[in-house]
């Protein structure tokens, strides 16, 4: 069985924060005494708090990852279901609860993530009787390991002015998650998806039909910037990066591509939603009263991630959309599969990288 400090090397060897979670579940099933451990995060939508299984482990074998982008928010337990759990997020400290006697077995809780952060979340660990103190301190060593290879992740997966993820990470997550649709990530079948890609090549895939990829650009931030000055036009981007994560789910991808480019992956059932989701962006930036500069609009693109895409072809069809839409009059949302059903023109994307800077 490995040792605590061959689960902590497991852990430090990772550059994807996507597999740090099932990592950590990993190690706390082989090196404690317990029967189940689960991890869960909080995700949010319209305001409304939920729980997200994300890895749930058992002794025996059996368990379960899942891709925050493919869940049906409805269906999860509001905060106030798991009471519990939410104890435990406001105390920000470890509870045990003895749920059948004293000397019965227990649930304990402790904080996922680091305090001060963005994201929420805890650790469920099922024990048959209280940990000693020993599998207590080995719980405190693999969070405080995770919690620091997260937080350093994080910082190189993020935009350095918005705080958004970056490009790279755009690239990272759509192959894990086609990969992972199609049962082929590391956590099915052991497969090495770090394998770099050599200069002018892009690594294709079949990818499921549910997801989106939309890009969303500043009306006129040239003028912006030429008017009000590099300072006040960062303060915009800063402002457009809060209404982005205050319109989407807390589990679409959000990111700034560079310049005034934003995008957003999503998984969802229904074309209709997609439009809804991205109007509901345009709508908030409308209204809102940039300090200084007064009412900012947007363009927004997406389309259907295609069954041999990659980023950048994907991409290409997002972008020939908000150019659409900036030909059209600016402050648009437009859907490119929908341009392709009325003749503008045809569905033939071209190979290679996008300027977006």
């Amino acid at each position: 069985m490995p040792t605590l400090t061959e689960h902590i090397i497991k852990l430090t060897d990772h550059r994807d924060r996507n597999l740090l979670e099932l990592t950590l579940a990993k190690a706390l099933i082989n090196l404690l005494r317990i029967d189940r451990v689960v991890l869960s995060r909080v995700v949010s939508a319209e305001g409304v708090k939920r729980w997200l299984d994300i890895v749930a482990l058992d002794v025996r074998g059996g368990g379960k990852v899942v891709d925050p982008l493919r869940v049906d928010f409805q269906t999860l337990p509001t905060l106030e279901d798991q009471r519990d759990r939410l104890r435990c997020l406001q105390s920000r400290d470890l509870l045990e609860i003895a749920w059948a006697g004293e000397e019965g077995p227990r649930i304990s809780y402790a904080p996922l993530y680091s305090d001060g952060g963005d994201e929420e979340g805890i650790v469920e660990i099922h024990s048959g009787s209280a940990m000693a103190v020993g599998q207590l301190e080995v719980v405190r060593d693999l969070l405080h390991v995770y919690r620091n290879m997260y937080s350093l992740l994080a910082h190189s997966d993020r935009d350095p002015l918005t705080g958004l993820l970056n490009r790279k990470s755009l690239d990272d997550t759509f192959y894990s998650a086609v990969l992972d649709e199609l049962g082929e990530g590391d956590s099915a079948s052991g497969r090495d998806t770090s394998a770099p890609v050599l200069p002018g090549q892009e690594r294709r895939h079949r990818v499921p039909p549910n997801y989106w990829l939309g890009t969303i650009s500043v009306d006129n931030f040239g003028v912006i910037n030429d008017k009000s000055g590099h300072l006040i036009a960062e303060e915009v981007l800063i402002l457009v990066a809060r209404i982005v994560n205050n319109t989407f789910r807390t589990y679409d991808r959000l990111y700034r591509l560079g310049g005034e480019q934003f995008a957003v992956l999503m998984h969802c059932p229904d074309e209709s939603l997609v439009v809804a989701a991205f109007e509901r962006f345009r709508a908030n930036m409308e209204k809102f009263n940039f300090p200084q500069v007064g009412r900012v609009t947007a363009c927004a693109g997406f389309t259907r991630v295609s069954a041999d895409d990659s980023p950048s072809t994907a991409l290409e069809r997002a972008e020939r959309a908000v150019d659409y839409a900036q030909q059209q009059g600016r402050n648009k949302v437009v859907s490119h599969p929908e341009l392709v059903r009325k003749g503008f023109f045809g569905d033939v994307a071209k190979v290679g990288e996008v300027d977006i800077f």
